[in-house]
């Protein structure tokens, strides 16, 4: 039992310096990093105000993307239809992102965050985290996804 108390309060001071590093290495980011999570935290925003043609504006035409619960990748369509069809009559009433890691190379950037959120649906306060990598490409003066994975890392409660 000992142990476990020990191993448990080792795994934890391991986890919170791990994001004490994170958030310093945000603060080093350069302009182009700092603009594609601007982006990122745009097409949050839109969804957060259930404004899915204005989220779908931040989607490339040539979009595949691989939610953690979808048995294979979904195209742009694929992915607006699902989205009108679970967010009918959801709200979002908080939501968090953090940015882990972003790297870009040239046109292209790779961006790892992690998400919280509460939302409501019928009266039901929802609760869900969990990770995403999305992969932005520059299209004129904004990024805009052409690829992503991630999801939940639990069941909606």
């Amino acid at each position: 039992m000992k142990t476990r108390i020990l191993l448990a309060v080792i795994m934890t001071i391991f986890l919170v310096a791990g994001i004490g590093s994170y958030s310093v290495k945000a603060q080093e980011w350069t302009s182009v990093q700092k603009e594609v999570w601007q982006n990122v935290n745009n097409y949050w925003d839109l969804m957060a105000k259930g404004d899915i043609a204005g989220f779908m504006a931040y989607i490339h035409n040539d979009y595949l993307g691989w939610d953690n619960e979808d048995p294979v990748p979904s195209t742009k369509e694929e992915t607006q239809k699902w989205l009108q069809f679970a967010l009918q009559g959801t709200k979002t009433l908080i939501y968090n992102i953090k940015p882990l890691g972003i790297k870009v190379y040239g046109d292209f950037a790779f961006v790892h965050y992690y998400y919280y959120e509460v939302r409501e649906k019928e009266g039901k306060q929802k609760t869900d985290f969990g990770r995403w990598t999305d992969i932005l490409m520059r299209q004129g003066d904004k990024w805009v996804m052409i690829g992503d994975h991630g999801g939940s890392e639990k069941q909606e409660q």
